[in-house]
Protein backbone atom coordinates (compact mmCIF):
# COMPACT_ATOMS: atom_id res chain seq x y z
CA UNK A 1 0.00 0.00 0.00
CA UNK A 2 1.43 3.41 -0.99
CA UNK A 3 1.58 6.60 0.98
CA UNK A 4 -1.68 8.54 0.95
CA UNK A 5 -1.95 11.98 -0.60
CA UNK A 6 -2.56 15.08 1.49
CA UNK A 7 -1.62 13.67 4.82
CA UNK A 8 1.02 13.74 7.46
CA UNK A 9 1.91 10.53 9.22
CA UNK A 10 3.63 9.40 12.37
CA UNK A 11 6.22 7.70 10.15
CA UNK A 12 7.57 11.03 8.92
CA UNK A 13 10.18 13.16 10.60
CA UNK A 14 9.11 16.67 11.61
CA UNK A 15 11.71 19.45 11.73
CA UNK A 16 10.75 22.71 13.42
CA UNK A 17 12.87 25.61 12.13
CA UNK A 18 14.22 27.69 14.99
CA UNK A 19 13.93 31.22 13.61
CA UNK A 20 10.80 33.27 12.86
CA UNK A 21 9.76 32.87 9.23
CA UNK A 22 8.14 35.36 6.88
CA UNK A 23 4.79 33.73 6.09
CA UNK A 24 4.79 35.34 2.64
CA UNK A 25 7.31 32.65 1.67
CA UNK A 26 5.87 30.05 -0.64
CA UNK A 27 7.20 26.78 -1.98
CA UNK A 28 10.48 28.14 -3.35
CA UNK A 29 11.25 30.34 -0.34
CA UNK A 30 10.59 27.55 2.16
CA UNK A 31 12.59 25.07 0.07
CA UNK A 32 15.43 27.59 0.15
CA UNK A 33 15.31 27.67 3.96
CA UNK A 34 15.37 23.88 4.11
CA UNK A 35 18.41 23.62 1.84
CA UNK A 36 20.36 26.73 2.91
CA UNK A 37 19.56 27.12 6.62
CA UNK A 38 18.96 23.47 7.54
CA UNK A 39 21.28 21.79 5.06
CA UNK A 40 18.57 19.26 4.25
CA UNK A 41 16.92 17.97 1.09
CA UNK A 42 13.29 19.12 0.88
CA UNK A 43 12.54 16.18 -1.44
CA UNK A 44 13.25 13.60 1.27
CA UNK A 45 9.63 13.30 2.48
CA UNK A 46 10.30 14.87 5.89
CA UNK A 47 7.97 17.66 7.03
CA UNK A 48 9.48 21.09 7.73
CA UNK A 49 7.65 23.42 10.11
CA UNK A 50 7.96 27.21 10.10
CA UNK A 51 6.43 29.66 12.58
CA UNK A 52 6.17 33.44 12.19
CA UNK A 53 7.52 36.06 14.64
CA UNK A 54 4.15 36.56 16.35
CA UNK A 55 3.88 32.76 16.62
CA UNK A 56 0.27 32.73 15.44
CA UNK A 57 0.92 31.19 12.00
CA UNK A 58 2.46 27.89 11.06
CA UNK A 59 3.42 26.45 7.69
CA UNK A 60 4.43 22.86 7.07
CA UNK A 61 6.27 22.05 3.85
CA UNK A 62 6.35 18.43 2.73
CA UNK A 63 7.18 16.63 -0.49
CA UNK A 64 4.51 14.20 -1.60
CA UNK A 65 4.59 12.11 -4.74
CA UNK A 66 4.82 14.49 -7.67
CA UNK A 67 5.10 17.78 -5.81
CA UNK A 68 5.22 19.89 -2.68
CA UNK A 69 2.33 20.57 -0.31
CA UNK A 70 2.13 23.44 2.18
CA UNK A 71 -0.16 23.12 5.17
CA UNK A 72 -0.93 26.53 6.68
CA UNK A 73 -2.58 27.26 10.03
CA UNK A 74 -3.49 30.69 11.37
CA UNK A 75 -4.55 30.94 14.99
CA UNK A 76 -7.36 33.36 15.78
CA UNK A 77 -6.26 33.45 19.43
CA UNK A 78 -3.13 32.27 21.22
CA UNK A 79 0.32 31.32 19.99
CA UNK A 80 2.34 28.29 19.01
CA UNK A 81 5.06 27.25 21.45
CA UNK A 82 8.58 26.92 20.17
CA UNK A 83 10.34 24.22 22.22
CA UNK A 84 13.77 24.91 23.66
CA UNK A 85 16.58 24.08 21.28
CA UNK A 86 20.27 23.56 21.72
CA UNK A 87 22.04 26.92 21.22
CA UNK A 88 23.69 25.94 17.92
CA UNK A 89 20.76 24.01 16.46
CA UNK A 90 18.89 25.40 13.44
CA UNK A 91 15.91 23.16 14.14
CA UNK A 92 14.56 20.46 16.39
CA UNK A 93 13.04 17.17 15.35
CA UNK A 94 9.58 16.68 16.80
CA UNK A 95 7.71 13.43 17.21
CA UNK A 96 4.23 13.02 15.76
CA UNK A 97 2.81 13.39 19.29
CA UNK A 98 4.73 16.63 19.88
CA UNK A 99 3.52 18.03 16.55
CA UNK A 100 -0.10 17.29 17.44
CA UNK A 101 0.31 18.84 20.89
CA UNK A 102 2.08 21.91 19.49
CA UNK A 103 -0.78 22.51 17.03
CA UNK A 104 -3.36 21.89 19.79
CA UNK A 105 -1.73 24.52 22.01
CA UNK A 106 -0.39 22.23 24.72
CA UNK A 107 2.76 23.43 26.49
CA UNK A 108 5.38 20.84 25.57
CA UNK A 109 7.69 21.66 28.50
CA UNK A 110 5.04 20.59 31.03
CA UNK A 111 4.44 17.16 29.48
CA UNK A 112 5.45 14.20 31.60
CA UNK A 113 6.06 11.03 29.60
CA UNK A 114 5.82 7.55 31.02
CA UNK A 115 8.61 5.19 29.99
CA UNK A 116 8.07 3.42 26.68
CA UNK A 117 10.27 1.39 24.40
CA UNK A 118 11.87 3.60 21.78
CA UNK A 119 13.70 2.38 18.72
CA UNK A 120 17.20 3.94 18.88
CA UNK A 121 16.95 5.00 15.22
CA UNK A 122 13.93 7.25 15.93
CA UNK A 123 15.24 9.39 18.78
CA UNK A 124 15.12 13.21 18.58
CA UNK A 125 17.92 14.93 16.72
CA UNK A 126 18.71 18.57 16.14
CA UNK A 127 19.79 19.55 12.66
Amino acid sequence: MGRSMFGLSLHQRFHLYRHPTDMRKGFDGLCGLVTQALGANPLNGDAYLFINRRRNRLKILVWEQGGFVIYYKRLEKGTFEIPKLAPNASSIELTWDELVLLIAGVELASIQRRPRFQNPSTHQKAI
